[in-house]
């Protein structure tokens, strides 16, 4: 990659980058803009996946509303994102979860690490 491509990149990652894997699950407080106002939202669900490398990385995550999947995907670095706070850690075989779109209820669980 490009020397100047990688300085910018570098500025826009955020200092604390935090820690949780695919299966976890977490609440995100999300910076929303309305008219003039800004105000913090959280979703709270399953971690899908983790993809890509550097400031370009995103991560899904799904929760049910009214019976209803629904799946947020942000970059790890936005601005827009205050913080992730893991809520439980999740224990899973794979990286990408996309199993759990097809599962509703006690199935759509993912099991907890106890520690």
């Amino acid at each position: 990659m490009n020397k100047i491509i990688a300085e910018i990149e570098n500025a826009q990652k955020k200092a604390e980058v935090p820690q949780f894997n695919t299966g976890d699950t977490v609440r995100v407080h999300n910076r929303i803009k309305e008219g003039n106002r800004e105000r913090i939202q959280i979703f709270e669900g399953t971690v899908l996946k983790i993809q890509g490398g550097g400031s370009r990385q995103t991560f899904t995550v799904r929760k049910e509303s009214s019976g209803i999947g629904v799946e947020k995907t942000w970059p790890i670095h936005s601005p827009n994102v205050e913080k992730v706070e893991v809520v439980r850690r999740g224990k899973v075989r794979r990286a990408k979860l996309n199993y759990l779109r097809g599962l509703t209820g006690k199935k759509a669980k993912v099991k907890e690490i106890m520690r």
